[in-house]
């Protein structure tokens, strides 16, 4: 039996609690070298995944040209290019502006995700996606910022979009555990490269950065990525983008907790709004998404 509508509204909050409270994580790793870290991070995922994606039913043929482009630009995109982009943002700009450019998705995926499915955008979702994006932005802060690190954090706005929208055609047929898999094992050359022209050289983690390490490639590489395309399986990518500003949310408090320190009081307003946000698009009547491909016989 395919996963229910809420079991996939369940996935998309998980997948995108676990991507909020790994900012922490992602702050202790950030003085290990970027395109380094980010091999090995890929590296151990695709270990993990390859294995998993083998024992899924074989495919009926092999993958066309039309997927091979896809899943190259979705690792180009959603992996390569988000996590690049992200990092030489935050050179340029405060985190909260980041966060709030970034914090636009789901109202991004509210209009693209629609139209790339030759059908009309959904008036309550996008009121719902716009409350989100305020909401975020209350809870994450607004900040300073260069006129690059605008640009910049608008690439990696464009980047997290494209980790959805290019996933849904190659789904159907491939499933979650497939497209996960490959994108993942296609990053780890692209960052390769980039670490070998990289003037920063590749040490051996610390014992903090290995445990980051550990909790960025199985517990958010592997387990994020499988929950979030098993929930686009199910749901609409306008309506799994809600669940977006779920991140600000999630890292805001995680970090709260790991600080001991109370939310603001625009922090909780946000929270209240987001949460309300999710509830009033969680009733809007949509398409669903297609359903998955039966599986081929071996």
């Amino acid at each position: 039996m395919a996963p229910t509508t809420p079991a996939g509204s369940g996935r998309a909050a998980a997948a995108m609690s676990l991507l909020g409270a790994s900012t922490g994580v992602t702050a202790a790793f950030s003085s290990f070298p970027v395109a380094g870290g980010q091999t090995l991070r890929y590296a151990l995922a695709s270990v993990i995944l390859l294995p998993l994606a083998r024992r899924r039913p074989r495919l009926a043929h092999r993958l066309t040209g039309r997927e091979l482009l896809l899943l190259l630009a979705l690792s180009a995109t959603g992996l390569f290019g988000f996590n690049l982009l992200l990092v030489a943002a935050l050179r340029h700009t405060d985190p909260a502006v980041v966060g709030s450019v970034v914090g636009c998705t789901p109202l991004l995926l509210g209009v693209a995700g629609p139209l790339l499915a030759r059908r009309r955008p959904a008036a309550r979702l996008l009121v719902a996606a716009a409350l989100v994006v305020c909401g975020a932005a209350l809870t994450q802060g607004f900040g300073h910022g260069d006129a690059l690190g605008l640009l910049l954090a608008t690439g990696t706005l464009l980047c997290e979009a494209a980790f959805s929208l290019l996933a849904v055609p190659l789904l159907p047929r491939l499933g979650p555990v497939r497209v996960s898999a490959y994108t993942t094992l296609l990053a780890v050359p692209l960052f390769a490269v980039t670490a070998a022209l990289s003037p920063s050289a590749l040490r051996a983690p610390t014992g903090g950065e290995l445990l980051a390490l550990l909790y960025l490639g199985p517990v958010l590489t592997c387990g994020a990525f499988l929950l979030w395309y098993s929930a686009l399986t199910v749901l609409p990518a306008d309506r799994a983008g809600l669940f977006g500003g779920l991140i600000p949310l999630t890292a805001t408090f995680s970090g709260a907790l790991l600080t001991a320190t109370a939310p603001t009081p625009p922090q909780l307003l946000g929270a209240a709004l987001v949460t309300a946000a999710l509830l009033f698009g969680a009733t809007a009547p949509t398409t669903p998404a297609p359903a998955p491909a039966p599986a081929p016989t071996a």
